[in-house]
């Protein structure tokens, strides 16, 4: 495949400059305790310009419900308008979490999409409900909790409402997904071995999130790799790894922006979600020895410092999990903050 193929195709895409992989971006648009909702959806706006200004390849949109640090609810709805506020960077979701919908519905939203922005949309899949029990029940209006077991099946129901593919018995044969067009490439997401082994079986591209599941990164990715068998879409496996990353100008600048993300995952690992705290919250937050252990280790996890310090732990991580493209995401609510970490980052990498 030359380099002008590679640059076309909306799954491997390119490195850009030095970059070994092509450098993407995932989005929470994550609140913080002094910000509001439109605040924060403003930046992720002005992020996607800057991603595509500095050469990302793509940038993602998380799905979360009944997080209050977290403004994306409806990734669908967000990149429409980061569709019509950039020119040429893909978009997509990482991901639409398919239990919470209906495979036609999601079908349509994205094939919508497809049809308004052509070549430039993504569909990232994930498995699990983003939310508690109680919000998955009130998105699903079912009374008892997801199978992993029906998953398959759902997503095997969307990706035959995207291709128009039903076998002629299937009682959803003379069902159209609207509009119809070229569907958009479909990836599955994963934080384990399962949505690995489903991804590798399909012929799929696999995005793993290294960013809360750092363990079961290598394992994850080697399962996918065995139980990968060509498909129309790929050839061979094709692997992404989400990323925590925060670049600043100075080592203690990083620690400062990352802290207040350790605190905030802390919260979420005792079940007290919340809008992310101040940096001086997280400074003056009366940690226990088992906090402090849970910060700790999380902090190692996450790749933060100077831009060249962030370029030589990006490196060594692709080099180790032999991820073919890298997915860098920072849960930092002020836009300006943000925008200079990615920047830095591109900067490092020589894509600017």
């Amino acid at each position: 495949m030359s380099a002008n193929e590679m640059q076309d195709d909306p799954i491997r895409g390119t490195s850009r400059g030095h970059s070994p992989v092509p450098l993407s971006v995932l989005d929470l648009s994550t609140v913080g305790v002094e910000d509001s909702a439109s605040e924060v959806l403003r930046g992720t706006t002005e992020l996607a310009r800057g991603v595509e200004r500095w050469g990302y390849h793509r940038m993602w949109l998380a799905e979360h419900h009944g997080m209050p640090g977290i403004a994306s609810s409806s990734p669908s709805v967000v990149l429409a308008h980061l569709a019509a506020h950039t020119r040429t960077l893909r978009l997509g979701s990482g991901g639409v979490m398919l239990p919470n919908h209906a495979p036609l519905v999601v079908a349509e939203q994205f094939g919508t999409l497809q049809a308004l922005h052509p070549g430039r949309i993504d569909l990232g899949i994930g498995r699990a409900p983003g939310t508690d029990q109680a919000t998955a029940r009130a998105l699903r209006r079912t009374e008892g909790p997801a199978s992993a077991d029906d998953f398959p099946q759902q997503l095997g129901e969307l990706l035959a409402f995207l291709s128009d593919d039903f076998p002629i018995e299937h009682p959803y044969a003379d069902v159209q997904a609207v509009p119809r067009g070229d569907p958009p490439p479909v990836w599955l997401l994963g934080s384990s071995g399962f949505s690995a082994q489903v991804a590798g079986g399909l012929g799929l591209p696999f995005a793993f999130a290294h960013h809360f599941s750092a363990q079961n990164t290598e394992p994850a990715l080697e399962l996918y790799r065995e139980s990968f068998r060509p498909s129309g879409v790929l050839d061979e496996p094709y692997a992404m790894i989400g990323v925590q990353a925060v670049a600043a100008d100075s080592e203690q600048e990083a620690l400062d922006v990352v802290r207040p993300i350790a605190l905030s995952m802390l919260k979420l690992r005792q079940g007290l979600p919340g809008k992310q705290p101040t940096r001086q919250q997280a400074r003056e937050y009366p940690y226990t020895e088992l906090d402090r252990a849970f910060v700790d280790d999380w902090l190692a996890e996450a790749v933060h410092g100077t831009p060249e310090r962030v370029r030589a732990e990006l490196d060594e991580l692709r080099t180790r999990t032999g991820a073919q493209e890298l997915m860098l995401t920072a849960n930092v609510p002020d836009a300006e903050t943000k925008l200079h970490s990615f920047e830095l980052i591109a900067k490092a990498h020589g894509m600017i």
